[in-house]
């Protein structure tokens, strides 16, 4: 992997951010919004609730939901920069390998979610007077178990919307809302039905949202739990990772890239 030639993929990425202010809406605006009509949500509960902590255990699985959004879409969108532009055969036709690519998206992503997440832990504790770090060091692994997975699913994202079109976008936006039920971001999964329980035993975000709750309510939390969840989330990117360079394969092999619309692909 060429280190050159991965920055030059994040370089563009930064230049069409500076280029555009609206693109900061992507960035910031949507998760203030987020975090400020959640955080009197869980003031307003936190109020009559009592003992109960609903600040840490709502608030912060809002907070780690939204990580887990932004870091998906800092993959999809700088893909998806590429679709709009109709840029594929100008970034393929160069010496660039996929590999490089895809680094490339991932590295942006790590870039934008950062920025993103320092923005989030700020309004959450200036405002609220909240504190991710009420997790210990936890919070850690908690955060890079959803990193991964995100970019996982952003990258299974790119490859779906590379095989059917920019139509198929459409289907990828609302990934982490199809999965929210699953994996319990504000509620434990045994309230779930059986057949639910077994798609959110499958997915790595459940476990950093069960074991935030455990952590609020009973100050423990299995290790060994979390390591399954980790190992879980390395096996989602490295699927992911897979089926992108799958996907560009077909279509290298077919003329995909070349015959590339707006609309869907056959």
């Amino acid at each position: 992997m060429n280190p050159t030639r991965v920055y030059a993929i994040v370089l563009r990425q930064l230049y069409l951010i500076r280029g555009n202010p609206t693109r900061f809406f992507q960035i910031f605006v949507w998760i203030l919004l987020d975090i400020v009509f959640w955080g009197f949500t869980t003031k307003y509960l936190h109020g009559i609730a009592g003992e109960f902590n609903f600040l840490s255990v709502f608030l912060g699985a809002i907070l780690l939901e939204d990580f887990l959004v932004r870091t998906q879409q800092g993959v999809t969108v700088a893909f998806f920069e590429d679709v709009w532009a109709r840029n594929f055969l100008n970034v393929f036709g160069s010496p660039i390998k996929v590999l490089e690519y895809v680094g490339g998206l991932v590295l942006t992503s790590i870039i934008t979610t950062s920025v993103a997440l320092l923005a989030m832990l700020l309004l959450a504790s200036l405002v609220f007077g909240f504190s991710i770090f009420s997790y210990g060091i936890y919070l850690i692994p908690f955060l890079l178990i959803l990193f991964i997975f995100g970019l996982a699913l952003g990258v299974f994202g790119a490859a779906v919307v590379l095989r059917f079109g920019p139509a198929s976008e459409w289907f990828i936006w609302p990934l982490p809302a199809v999965l929210a039920p699953f994996v319990g971001v504000v509620y434990p999964i045994s309230v779930l039905p059986g057949w639910m329980q077994y798609i959110s035993h499958a997915l790595p975000p459940t476990y950093v949202f069960e074991g935030m709750r455990s952590i609020v309510t009973t100050g423990t939390f299995e290790a060994q739990t979390l390591i399954f969840s980790f190992g879980l989330a390395l096996l989602y990117i490295a699927l992911a990772c897979w089926f992108f360079y799958y996907i560009y394969r077909i279509a290298v092999r077919t003329g995909l890239i070349a015959r590339y619309s707006a609309e869907t692909l056959t």
